[in-house]
């Protein structure tokens, strides 16, 4: 049986697409109250219809993670509206600069990537946790292989994504005396929109043709099966998982 979200209130930044997109869902359908954000041009406003009009829980609220006046307004919003925040799901992410040289790459490129990947996640954690107060909740960070056991296509990404590993690191020991648990998720290779256009990019710049390509697109995982994971840790079964969790 699915572990259960009844009664919980949960945010998932990045939720328009890719794994946040399929963890939306997955909360939705184990009974939470979802509240899903990513930047306002996105298609989480027409996901969250539609589940609302399946009959789940479901609303969106645009944000950028990288301002954190909106990060801020997010996170005091949940609890204006349904009194308490219990999980955050911190998922928003870009990939940039896949298979450029160091000497070639931007700076720009490099801080802009940060900025949403690791300036972001932080900045959904700190106002989650002071949404929260002394109730406590969940943390859930989304990392990546790459940058903690692996290395990636881009300087910027992997750079990014052990960045949210430290700061996954740091929080669980700086909130070990509270009632906040901290897990860092990190995915392998699921087929996010992100990954499927790094596969292209990664596949013609090896001189590959578009089968081989196509075939290497097939062989990524689904992000639902990173979803479930997530919808776990977010239940009360999970309040003994502690660290970083790791999929395929």
């Amino acid at each position: 049986m699915a572990a259960s979200l009844e009664g919980r209130v949960v945010v998932v930044t990045g939720g328009a697409s890719g794994i946040g997109r399929a963890t939306v869902q997955a909360c939705a359908e184990r009974g939470a109250q979802v509240v899903s954000s990513d930047l306002a041009d996105s298609e989480g406003a027409a996901q969250a219809r539609a589940l609302a009009a399946a009959g789940r829980r479901v609303r969106f609220s645009a944000c950028d993670v990288t301002r954190e006046m909106e990060v801020e307004s997010l996170m005091r919003g949940v609890v204006d509206e349904f009194g308490a925040l219990d999980v955050l799901i911190a998922g928003a992410g870009v990939l940039e600069g896949a298979m450029v040289d160091i000497e070639q790459f931007f700076a720009a490129t490099f801080d802009h990537v940060l900025d949403v990947n690791a300036r972001g996640a932080f900045l959904c954690a700190k106002h989650a946790v002071r949404a929260m107060g002394a109730r406590g909740g969940v943390l859930l960070l989304i990392a990546s292989g790459a940058g903690v056991v692996s290395g990636s296509s881009s300087y910027a990404y992997g750079a990014s994504k052990g960045a949210v590993h430290g700061l996954g690191l740091v929080l669980q020991s700086k909130l070990a005396d509270r009632p906040i648990r901290v897990n860092t998720v990190a995915p392998g290779s699921i087929a996010t929109a992100l990954k499927l256009q790094n596969v292209v990019d990664v596949g013609r710049a090896a001189g590959l043709d578009e089968a081989a390509i196509r075939r290497r697109q097939q062989a990524l995982g689904d992000p639902a099966g990173v979803a479930l994971v997530l919808a776990f840790l977010a239940s009360a079964d999970a309040d003994y998982v502690r660290g970083t969790v790791f999929t395929r």
